[in-house]
């Protein structure tokens, strides 16, 4: 019987994972609550710290590729609080598209990203352990 490999986080890096919740949920609250400059504030860690988070699961696809979306997704949703902290999320850029609807861009990248993953990578590699 073969051994089975295991992905274990390190307790450093948990507790960074852990502080990128915090700053993540105060971001949101942030925009629930109107409070431009925390959640502009909160932008910039909570991105950071997602970046480094799916650096540093490069070598596993399947966190990397969860990684990634994840970091779409907090791009989108940092952009769509902008726009509404500013209020030109209902603007018109062209056509019908407004400003607002420009925040499919990075939730598609994520979206492709774990399609990518689970349709092409993962059927492919069946004999890979899996993180997830």
């Amino acid at each position: 019987m073969a051994a089975e490999e295991n992905y274990v986080i390190p307790v450093a890096f948990r507790r960074m994972e852990n502080l990128h919740i915090v700053f993540w949920l105060f971001k949101d609250i942030s925009w629930c609550l109107v409070w431009k400059p925390l959640g502009l504030a909160m932008i910039v860690p909570t991105l950071v710290i997602a970046v480094i988070i799916a650096y540093r699961t490069r070598q596993f696809m399947s966190e990397i590729c969860h990684n990634l979306s994840i970091v779409f997704w907090i791009a989108a949703n940092s952009y769509w609080m902008i726009t509404e902290f500013y209020e030109f999320d209902e603007k018109i850029l062209t056509g019908s598209i407004t400003y607002r609807d420009l925040t499919v861009v990075p939730f598609a990248l994520g979206i492709l990203t774990l399609a990518y993953y689970y349709l092409l990578w993962k059927p492919r590699h069946k004999e890979e352990p899996v993180t997830l």
